[in-house]
């Protein structure tokens, strides 16, 4: 299978995995605080890494853990406290159509931090994607008033770490396999995770109700599946394409969860759904090549 195969693979699984990610992350808050759903997550994950590649960790230069530091907290850490906390007030769907800013915010990281060129289409398809967010909190707002759209956000946060992940990653720790750097990002937020777990209360909890639960199924396959195995194949998309092509893997994100959204009784207005093409729009303007 040629590189080009490869990369559309990669794509269409993430594209699956990642979009079933948020009804997994509503079922598992039906038993968790977004604090314990979280930390949960990130530790399974790093266990789960840390299984595969047990050796993986002392292969890592010491030059490198300073990139895979902030990889690690801004792609591993961060973004699953603040999605679960997003979903404690927005639908599953919604939250999807949101996370579709990201490859705007990669292309603005590039171009700030990591010296990428724009062009004029780029502008534009960036202000527009800006412009169907707002168009989305506002439509938000205004037809779904029992949702609380000021946590969208905790999702443009986690948008704007996966943008400085990708591009550190694409700079700097490229020479480095893709299980190597899904390890590392997952040691680095292991402690701090495990220190959130302890604040949260969730030790006293198991002793007093245990552990085994329905939300502990969702939360596994959302923590081995949705993220453990999802940063592998993301991380090998980025080593075989651009950045801004990697993160364009929201195109079909907010696809996957819509359907999972509808079929779990959630609501989605025709002004949402406008939102969220005018955003897919702005990315598509930025993605695209000339001839």
């Amino acid at each position: 299978m040629s590189d080009y195969q490869k990369k559309w693979l990669y794509l269409i699984l993430l594209s699956l995995i990642w979009g079933s990610s948020f009804i997994l992350i509503k079922r598992a808050l039906l038993d968790y605080t977004a604090l314990q759903l979280g930390g949960l997550r990130i530790i399974i994950a790093s266990i789960t890494l840390f299984c595969f590649a047990p050796k993986t960790l002392f292969n890592i230069r010491w030059r490198d853990w300073k990139w895979l530091f902030w990889a690690g907290m801004l792609s591993s850490f961060f973004p699953p406290i603040l999605f679960a906390l997003a979903q404690t007030e927005l639908d599953s769907g919604i939250t999807a159509i949101f996370n579709s800013i990201a490859p705007l915010f990669t292309t603005l990281v590039g171009i700030a931090l990591f010296g990428a060129l724009i062009t004029k289409r780029q502008i534009l398809g960036v202000f527009i994607g800006l412009f169907g967010t707002a168009a989305l909190i506002v439509a938000g707002m205004e037809f779904s008033p029992n949702q609380n759209y000021w946590y969208a956000i905790f999702i443009l946060l986690s948008a704007f770490g996966y943008a400085l992940n990708i591009n550190i990653i694409k700079k700097h720790l490229s020479h480095l396999s893709p299980l190597a750097i899904a390890t590392g990002s997952f040691g680095v937020a292991f402690i701090p995770a495990l220190i959130l777990l302890t604040y949260s209360g969730f030790f006293s909890s198991v002793a007093a109700n245990g552990l085994i639960n329905d939300a502990l199924w969702y939360l596994l396959a959302l923590a081995i599946v949705g993220t453990a195995i999802a940063n592998i194949l993301f991380n090998k998309l980025i080593y075989l394409s651009s950045p801004v092509f990697a993160a364009s893997v929201t195109y079909t994100i907010p696809i996957v969860a819509v359907l999972w959204g509808v079929w779990d009784g959630e609501n989605i207005n025709a002004y949402q759904i406008i939102g969220g093409l005018i955003i897919l729009f702005g990315v598509w303007l930025v993605n695209k090549k000339r001839k």
